[in-house]
């Protein structure tokens, strides 16, 4: 246990930032696997826009350890798998 208050306070502050980003991570993870899971693109352009509205909004906040080149890669992976698929 810390010895301090301000160690005390940060304890707390990186507790809050693990779920959070432990949430984050989660999402983004789920929607990567609806695009690579999808059977036609219809169906991955579907949640095209929200797999880069989370990729964005954590790149913007660094969340979850992902900062803009990070988003930016998972986007181009994404848009390659869209366009193997069958229309």
């Amino acid at each position: 246990m810390p010895n301090k208050k301000s160690a005390e306070k940060r304890l707390r502050q990186s507790e809050k930032a693990r779920l959070v980003n432990r949430a984050v991570r989660s999402e983004i993870r789920t929607s990567l696997k609806k695009v690579r899971g999808a059977q036609t693109r219809e169906e991955a352009l579907k949640e095209i826009p929200n797999l880069f509205s989370l990729l964005d909004k954590a790149a913007q906040k660094s969340h979850a350890n992902v900062k803009s080149n990070t988003a930016s890669n998972y986007k181009r992976k994404a848009h390659l798998v869209v366009a193997k698929l069958p229309a």
